[in-house]
């Protein structure tokens, strides 16, 4: 019986040393991922901020686009063009990016 008892206290050791191991095993995954998601929020971040300091450079250059190509009429109409330029132009960037970024090393 005395023997049984040290057995059962040996395996209960085991156990929670294993249990302690895959906790702590648990624990770096969640902070490595944890930082991974830090990472990429601050880089969107960094990406927002970019984006809204070349705002007015392309809303500039797309008006004076709209200008050289005589386009006229109301306001929205104006505006419908400028979205229009902005995005053609936006879709051909990222299409150039993409096949850029997909390159064999």
């Amino acid at each position: 019986m005395a023997e049984e008892t040290g057995k059962i206290k040996i395996e209960k050791k085991k156990l929670r040393q294993i249990l302690a191991e895959r906790t702590r095993s648990s624990a770096a995954e969640l902070r490595q991922e944890t930082r991974k998601h830090v990472v990429t929020a601050v880089i969107a971040a960094f990406g927002f901020i970019i984006a809204l300091v070349w705002k007015d450079v392309i809303t500039s250059y797309v008006g004076i686009i709209v200008e050289k190509l005589t386009l006229s009429g109301p306001e929205h109409l104006i505006l419908l063009y400028s979205a229009l330029i902005t995005t053609i132009i936006a879709v051909m960037g990222v299409v150039i990016i993409n096949k850029w970024g997909n390159k064999p090393a």
